[in-house]
């Protein structure tokens, strides 16, 4: 696995101020998993300056809004999430720091970019990360070998867009996991039918003052109706 870090310009505060914020997340991250998620950020500082990855460039801010933003959700993914989507993954998060924590669970990170995706491969393959699978699609027109547990996105869409276009990747009555800042009321009551709000989690995620919500969204079972 990649250990060198030759593009963050201090390490030892970048891997304190993750262990920290971990810590106010009620994580445990082991050596192995520190490590792997500052290989992860050394390469997307780098990949970043010719690939435009992400609009944020400090790296101490990437631990922030894409680290540990992406960690808060990982106490709520049910034991029965075994095959997760991330969709419009981008520089691949919140897909890659999870597929770091959770080796049990299969990540399928799916995004219509070739740099990104080609990006997301380089992790990969330089992480090892067995656990994790990068497609190149469009979200329409991607088949997947079987349906997915849960459906998951970052500041992707809007929540009638989401259901939409991803219904089609879940398993009758899987989940839609999206990330949000502010609560999208609005959003929610232009879902439209065959789903249902399951759950909202209100997420604070250590060093942002803004706003963070989780929404698990079910998707209803239509031959139980």
């Amino acid at each position: 696995m990649a250990s060198v870090h030759g593009n963050l310009p201090d390490v030892s505060n970048t891997a304190m101020a993750l262990q920290r914020g971990a810590q106010a997340l009620g994580l445990t991250l082991y050596d192995k998993q520190l490590e792997a998620l500052l290989a992860y950020l050394d390469l997307l500082v780098k990949w970043n300056r010719a690939y435009n990855l992400t609009a944020i460039r400090d790296p101490g801010d990437m631990v922030i809004r894409h680290l540990l933003d992406s960690l808060a959700i990982h106490t709520y993914l049910e034991p029965e999430y075994h095959r997760l989507i991330d969709v419009g993954t981008g520089g691949g998060l919140p897909g890659v720091p999870l597929a770091i924590l959770n080796p049990q669970r299969t990540f399928s990170l799916l995004d219509s970019n070739g740099k990104k995706t080609r990006f997301l491969f380089q992790v990969k393959t330089a992480l090892g990360l067995d656990n994790m699978a990068v497609h190149q699609a469009r979200i329409e027109s991607f088949q997947p070998d079987e349906p997915y547990d849960a459906v998951l996105s970052r500041a992707f869409a809007s929540l009638a867009d989401m259901i939409a276009g991803c219904r089609h990747l879940l398993q009758p009555a899987g989940h839609f996991l999206a990330m949000k800042g502010q609560y999208p009321e609005a959003e929610l009551v232009a879902m439209g039918d065959g789903v249902r709000l399951l759950q909202s989690h209100k997420l604070a995620v250590p060093g942002l003052t803004e706003e963070r919500h989780l929404l698990d969204i079910q998707l209803l079972d239509a031959t139980s109706n």
